[in-house]
């Protein structure tokens, strides 16, 4: 079974146009799991017009922001395996198809994406060629270039994962499983782009852009990531 774990808050501009990308991928037995962020405009409405079983929604209480918004979707996900998802792209075909197969021989699996604008025309191209996406746990502690939109992973990857650390603003929830993954887990990069990363001027996520935070803050959020990687030993 897989669960497709959504993070949604406000996002009624493209939402439909992401699920409808997503359930054409899925089983009748699978499920997506939308946890939605208090949102204040008609996502969950427009949510609940698709009619759609599979499509469960949960309303994030465990603090604001995306982080602990994919950590409740997680939290109430059945699935073996379990897909991440932004509210505001959309899968490209064979998506699911693709990382289940490498599912079946490693842990956890990330995709490249196409970098495209607002109508969703490619601007900058392959995510993978424009950072330099490299797997291994030193590149990835120093420095992800891993989307968690791109990620699937499976089950038992949770018991290293969850609870995601306690201040989420030292450790947003892609750049935890990264380092999660690669230090206690089989990774594989695919570098075959399977969504198109719709980047708008609104994105929750600065989508691997050069950060502009002090070398400070950088220094701490590496150091307070590894003491919580060496208490899930």
């Amino acid at each position: 079974m897989i669960s497709v774990c959504l993070a949604t808050y406000n996002g009624e501009k493209y939402i439909i146009e992401q699920l409808t990308s997503i359930l054409v991928q899925l089983s009748d037995n699978d499920e997506v799991i939308i946890s939605d962020d208090h949102s204040t405009d008609n996502t969950i409405p427009l949510i609940q017009s698709l009619n759609d079983p599979r499509v469960k929604i949960f309303i994030n209480e465990l603090g604001q922001g995306y982080t602990r918004n994919f950590e409740n979707a997680i939290n109430n996900a059945s699935g073996d395996i379990i897909f991440l998802s932004d509210q505001d792209d959309v899968w490209i075909e064979n998506k699911v198809k693709l990382m289940s197969e490498k599912l079946l021989s490693h842990d956890l699996v990330i995709s490249d994406a196409l970098i495209s604008d607002s109508n969703l025309t490619p601007t900058l191209g392959s995510h993978f060629k424009v950072h330099g996406t490299k797997s291994g746990f030193l590149n990835n502690w120093l420095k992800t270039r891993y989307i968690g939109a791109c990620m699937a992973f499976r089950r038992e990857m949770l018991s290293k994962l969850l609870p995601f650390p306690s201040q989420s603003k030292w450790c947003a929830h892609d750049y935890w499983i990264a380092n999660v993954g690669e230090l206690y887990y089989n990774v594989e990069l695919i570098d075959t782009p399977l969504i198109k990363y719709r980047r708008h001027g609104h994105n929750a996520s600065n989508g691997g852009e050069k950060s502009k935070n002090s070398l400070l803050h950088k220094m701490l959020v590496r150091i307070y990531t590894l003491f919580y990687l060496i208490k899930r030993m």
